[in-house]
């Protein structure tokens, strides 16, 4: 049926034969112009609030490493692949390699041994491992290590490679912005060179030994930077904010996000703001028993739990979740957190994105829409 141009008025009159005749012609000259009228489209352009194609979806670690296994033992790392990453493809997005319409993760495995190429490219990345060690990541010639707790950092344009120095696999969580830039046509890729330029295995990488004190930068580096410099952000830290947090409340002191929630975030120690322009990431520690209220945001979030058990409600559907699992939360979906166990959860967002446009909105309780 064709759309009348008043169609908020349900009460208008139906066109002549004449008129009806027109319309169609009109309908069929924009079709030839590859031209699309507003007063057909507002619904699906402009709906009262968001309505994501993403899907709220669930991974299983148990799942995931045996596949990733799997693939270890088939497929090679090298050139022309770069590197054995699975991709997390959410049902609703069409069967294409993509988490969230802005986000991608993947489980990345390497073998004993093995080394992933130099390369770079303009997404942004990050590493986050929940298990193992003995891989070093080389950031532009800074080799940085890899073990459980640990969120590394790749800003886009940076050349990086892997190389794993036990005769043990390991795996872990790659998150990036690859939906986003291709979406944007603003990708662009290098090839590196082939060996890895620095072998070595310090205690410490030199952006650590040059960033990560707290409440302290070094002189010879004022200014802004659009990328965290910080190249690792290791568990053991992480780990102390959080208890300290709880330790706190226990004295009586309301400085958890909720009760029985401590929550951090990993910032730019230039800016104070997030660590990439695009790419927010925080971790959350849920006391045994301890629920976060409802709430929904503009922009999509990739959960993954560290330690522990519980489930993540989303839009009143429970997903049970154990160490490793994975979750997808889309735009404007209701969340809450629920905790078995002590519940200790990562968590990256395309948050800065839309804070950056201003149209960063959230929510907060059982009944919001």
């Amino acid at each position: 049926m064709l759309a009348n141009m008043n169609a908020s008025e349900p009460s208008a009159p139906e066109p002549t034969p004449e008129e009806d005749a027109a319309l169609r012609r009109l309908y069929a000259d924009f079709d030839t112009e590859n031209l699309l009228p507003l007063w057909t489209q507002l619904g699906d352009l402009m709906p009262m609030h968001p309505k994501p194609s993403a899907r709220a979806h669930v991974w299983s670690w148990k799942t995931l490493y045996p596949l990733a296994q799997r693939a270890g033992d088939l497929v090679p790392v090298g050139r022309g692949g770069e590197r054995r990453a699975i991709a997390l493809a959410n049902p609703g997005l069409g069967g294409r390699p993509f988490a969230t319409p802005t986000l991608w993760a993947a489980i990345q495995y390497l073998g004993p041994q093995e080394t992933a190429p130099e390369h770079r490219h303009t997404q942004n990345a990050f590493r986050f491992v929940v298990e193992g060690e003995g891989v070093w990541t080389v950031v532009d010639g800074d080799p940085v290590a890899m073990r459980r707790g640990d969120f590394l950092l790749t800003p886009g344009w940076h050349f990086h490679s892997h190389h794993n120095t036990t005769d043990r696999p390991m795996a872990w969580i790659d998150g990036l912005d690859i939906p986003f830039a291709h979406y944007t046509d603003s990708t662009f890729f290098e090839f590196g060179a082939d060996e890895v330029t620095d072998r070595s295995t310090p205690s410490a990488s030199r952006s650590e030994r040059l960033w990560a004190y707290p409440g302290l930068r070094p002189l010879s580096a004022l200014g802004s930077l659009p990328n965290s410099p910080i190249a690792a952000y290791r568990w053991e830290h992480t780990d102390r904010a959080l208890d300290e947090q709880l330790a706190l409340e226990d004295e009586g002191h309301a400085v958890t996000v909720e009760p029985g929630h401590a929550a951090v975030r990993y910032t730019n120690p230039t800016t104070g703001g997030d660590v990439m322009p695009t790419i927010r990431a925080e971790f959350h520690r849920l006391r045994a028993g301890a629920e976060t209220t409802t709430r929904r945001e503009v922009g999509s979030s990739v959960f993954q739990v560290f330690s522990g058990e519980g489930a993540l409600v989303l839009d009143g559907v429970e997903h049970r979740m154990a160490q490793g699992d994975l979750a997808v939360v889309p735009s404007w979906t209701a969340l809450k957190i629920q905790a078995e166990s002590r519940f200790d959860l990562f968590r990256f967002s395309d948050t800065p994105i839309f804070d950056g446009l201003h149209q960063a909105r959230v929510t907060v309780g059982e009944d919001t829409e």
